[in-house]
């Protein structure tokens, strides 16, 4: 059975069940229970997750995003990560998930965008910026050999009845479009068919 690895934040714990209900039976879908976070936390812990879940090193694809966490602001000019620190550790996981997971497709999955308005003064994101992290982790992963998987652009004009908060899509409508969306990346990398009405 073909294996699919999915790491990232709470957008892709928002859609991992569904992708791995989709895929029941055509493949095994493993990812950690918590939530990857910042690109530097999801460095760190990959190993550990992979030991602690028993996930071993033959995975076929990894689809794995981190960002959203990174370009946090907290009532500062600067984001949490900085862009310039961003690209080397996106660079650097980039090179982990290949050392860890020798023979699989590693994709790159884009920060998806926010509702600004519902930030505050002090906590807050801008997608002007999550286009920039976006643009910067293209460029790194593809020079490191991996795909990228546009869910930006996919969730970009998403109505409201998809949004559950000025960040996640867990509505029916949210959980069922972002998740199709991968699906429909990953399922051609494992040579599966991809199930019936997932076509986006």
């Amino acid at each position: 059975m073909k294996k699919l690895i999915l790491l990232g934040d709470s957008i892709r714990m928002g859609y991992a069940a569904y992708v791995k209900e989709k895929l029941a039976g055509a493949a095994e879908v493993l990812f950690p229970e918590e939530n990857c976070r910042f690109a530097q936390y999801m460095y760190r812990y990959l190993g550990d997750w992979q030991q602690e879940g028993g996930w071993g090193s033959d995975a076929d694809v990894v689809h794995w995003n981190a960002g959203l966490w990174d370009v946090i602001h907290l009532g500062d000019d600067l984001p949490v990560t900085i862009p310039e620190q961003y690209a080397v550790t996106i660079g650097q996981l980039a090179r982990r998930i290949r050392t860890l997971f020798p023979h699989a497709v590693s994709v790159f999955a884009a920060s998806t965008p926010i509702v600004e308005a519902g930030y505050g003064p002090v906590f807050y994101r801008r997608n002007a910026e999550i286009e920039r992290y976006n643009a910067i982790a293209e460029e790194v992963v593809t020079r490191e050999g991996a795909l990228f998987d546009d869910l930006y652009a996919v969730m970009k004009d998403a109505p409201e009845s998809a949004r559950s908060d000025m960040t996640h899509f867990n509505t029916p409508d949210g959980t069922e479009r972002i998740g199709n969306a991968v699906l429909c990346c990953v399922c051609p990398l494992l040579n599966i068919e991809p199930p019936t009405g997932t076509a986006l």
